[in-house]
């Protein structure tokens, strides 16, 4: 961990310091894990109405080359996911593997808008594996296309069911979005690039603005009394409702998209081709089942459980890990997700999970634990 003198700061650290955060190291950055209304308070400020998020120890690039598809079919080299099909103004969720069918990141990848654009595709990519994942692409890449990271922009997430009112009242071309939809617009005469994606649950908004930029749009959001500043420790409890994967928790570089229970990584054709690293291992999975996968947990009692706690079968043999657990405020109750064996996967299965040296009763639960309210138009 890095210490102090060495910790990072984004665009936001001021405002952070001033509207009284406490900051912790994360991912090599001074992060705010909470503001003084606290976690419960800011996670339900999300639910209800809508948070701003300081997602800018993210990493965000571009890769260019002469034309989409060949900028695109680069990048299926080391996703399975189908690029070269994605339509211009639309994001796609997707995965790097390693040569095993390992997921070395999640990341986002969106296609800009406009003839001007053709050959781009914009990557959002986790903060931790910035450097693991620049590295894996550029080492990938073919002599026509490159990868150009990009250091001088904030983002900032605006995540609640009024997130979609208060970012039109400073950019309507917002609220015409769809859900993994993207276009540049202004907020307040600021250029900025907008998605209707988060990491809630909740319709909302991710926005790339210019680092110089980035407080005044945050001022400007937070000035509306609807919207409060949110930190990671809300992020968190958010996620885990949702259902949502944390890299280096929830996926690693031993997990395949199949256990992780994220197939809808695969499109088609990809899978119909199988040219992507670690098919065969995906393909087989896919086919026959994972001999592990990710589930969801619910606790009996009221005390949560963490990261690494061990699950047994309700007759005593250790089946499985948690890679996530907390407190879910908006259920009042504990939940959890891990691994277990495949044959102990189905909902409604009893198990123990051991916290403390003390057995806690858990049962295997359907996610998302909280319904995902993610913004779909209506049809025409």
């Amino acid at each position: 961990m890095a210490d102090a003198d060495t910790l990072l700061s984004t665009p936001l650290t001021d405002l952070h310091r001033e509207l009284g955060a406490r900051l912790v190291p994360f991912a090599g950055y001074e992060m705010p894990v909470q503001f003084p209304a606290g976690i419960i308070a800011e996670h339900t400020q999300t639910r209800e109405k809508a948070g701003l998020f300081d997602v800018s120890h993210m990493g965000q690039a571009f890769l260019v080359g002469p034309d989409h598809e060949t900028t695109a079919r680069a990048l299926e080299t080391m996703v399975p996911s189908d690029v070269a099909g994605l339509k211009p103004g639309r994001q796609r969720y997707t995965v790097l593997l390693n040569a095993d069918g390992g997921i070395v990141d999640d990341l986002m990848v969106t296609r800009p808008l406009g003839a001007e654009n053709d050959g781009r595709l914009y990557l959002v990519v986790n903060a931790s594996r910035k450097d693991v994942d620049y590295a894996t692409i550029a080492a990938g890449l073919p002599a026509n296309v490159r990868l150009e990271p990009i250091g001088d922009r904030a983002l900032v997430a605006l995540q609640g069911p009024m997130a979609a009112e208060v970012m039109a009242s400073h950019a309507p071309a917002a609220a015409d979005l769809a859900f993994m939809g993207a276009a540049e617009m202004e907020f307040d005469g600021i250029a900025v690039h907008v998605s209707r994606s988060g990491y809630t649950g909740e319709d909302g908004y991710e926005i790339s603005v210019p680092a110089g930029a980035a407080e005044p749009l945050a001022r400007a959001l937070l000035a509306d009394e609807r919207v409060g500043p949110v930190g990671l420790g809300a992020r968190d409890s958010l996620r885990l409702e949702a259902g949502l994967c944390l890299y280096g928790h929830d996926l690693d570089e031993t997990t395949s998209p199949v256990e992780g229970g994220i197939t809808f990584v695969l499109q088609k054709r990809r899978k119909e081709a199988g040219d992507f690293p670690g098919a065969a291992r995906i393909l087989s999975e896919l086919d026959k089942g994972a001999r592990r996968m990710r589930v969801g947990l619910t606790l009996a009692g009221r005390a949560p459980a963490r990261e690494g706690a061990e699950i047994r079968s309700s007759d005593g043999p250790v089946i499985g890990v948690l890679t996530s657990g907390g407190f879910a405020p908006t259920l009042g109750a504990p939940i959890a997700m891990g691994y277990v064996d495949a044959a102990h996967a189905a909902v409604g299965t009893p198990v123990k999970l051991v916290v403390r040296g003390r057995e806690l009763d858990a049962e295997v639960a359907a996610m998302p634990f909280v319904q995902q309210r993610y913004y779909r138009k209506p049809a025409a």
